[in-house]
């Protein structure tokens, strides 16, 4: 074949595959320069390489919550990668975009699900940006369950929160959306929180009374009693409801939400990373590393 002939295929499988000009070369001439087979084949190399990536930690990554303009419906998602210069990027956001996409249109039951769906858009992923993707969570919040769906996206997809109210108001909606991100309630109400969750809050305050010289001699029906109290006023910090409101904090969130006359349904706040443990890298072993292979 003509270097010419070569080089624009070249050019054009490297345009449809995001990968690098030798790795081009090298598929086209492996596949008879048919560029199908070729870019099938880079597909097949980076699926080889991520598979090589499956011990290295992808902590970093995006949190965006999409709505769908046909339904209404809402996703909030999490997606990692492993640097933050990748998670930065155009293309990263693109994937992640295209993902909340077909999940939106699919409606996977579970992650497993979601992950087969979209076993090709990080299959290519994989190709142009090298790196190890992994689609962590999602929750889709359906337009039938609520009146209106809030969104909030903060510090370009570090956080992402969406919450579903019983009435529609867009201002409180985002009022409250921008409030769970900067205050991280971990429960809805205090009914939610699991009694395992509960009793164990029961033990730490009790072995704190112990050594408290204050509850010393306390008869123990009023002790049971004031242990009751701090594990509620515990917990209670945690609670949306009993928070102070982020745009008023001469009120709670559940004042506010009496004074509007609208419930809040559920909610969940996406933080990138939360509950990954990151990699620390040694770089000069990683240097030695590539020296003796």
């Amino acid at each position: 074949m003509a270097e010419g002939n070569l080089i624009e295929l070249i050019k054009e499988l490297r345009e449809r595959t995001g990968a690098g000009l030798m790795d081009c070369k090298g598929a086209l001439l492996a596949n008879d320069c048919d560029l199908d087979k070729a870019s099938d084949y880079l597909r097949e190399k980076g699926l080889a390489k991520a598979a090589k990536k499956a011990s290295r930690i992808a902590a970093e990554g995006l949190a965006i919550a999409k709505k769908c303009e046909k339904c209404g419906s809402v996703v909030v998602l999490e997606v990692n990668c492993e640097t933050d210069f990748v998670a930065k990027g155009d293309a990263f956001r693109a994937l992640v975009e295209n993902v909340a996409d077909v999940i939106l249109e699919k409606r996977p039951a579970n992650v497993e699900e979601a992950k087969e769906l979209t076993s090709e858009l990080f299959a290519d992923a994989t190709v142009k940006m090298g790196e190890k993707f992994d689609l962590r969570r999602f929750v889709v919040f359906d337009s039938k369950d609520a009146a209106y769906v809030a969104s909030y996206i903060h510090m370009g997809g570090k956080i992402a929160v969406a919450v579903a109210l019983d009435k529609e108001d867009a201002e409180l909606g985002k009022g409250l959306a921008m409030h769970i991100a900067a205050n991280n309630p971990q429960y809805l109400s205090l009914n939610d929180v699991a009694a395992e969750d509960v009793n164990h809050e029961k033990e730490v305050q009790l072995e704190a009374a112990k050594n408290d010289p204050k509850l010393a001699g306390k008869p123990a029906e009023m002790l049971s009693k004031i242990i009751d109290a701090k594990v509620t006023k515990y917990y209670s910090e945690m609670v949306l409801g009993s928070q102070a409101f982020l745009m008023d904090d001469s009120k709670t969130v559940a004042q506010v939400l009496k004074e509007k006359g609208v419930n809040v349904l559920k909610f969940v706040r996406y933080q990138v990373g939360e509950g990954i443990e990151k990699r620390k890298d040694d770089f000069a072993s990683e240097v030695m590393n590539e020296v003796n292979k």
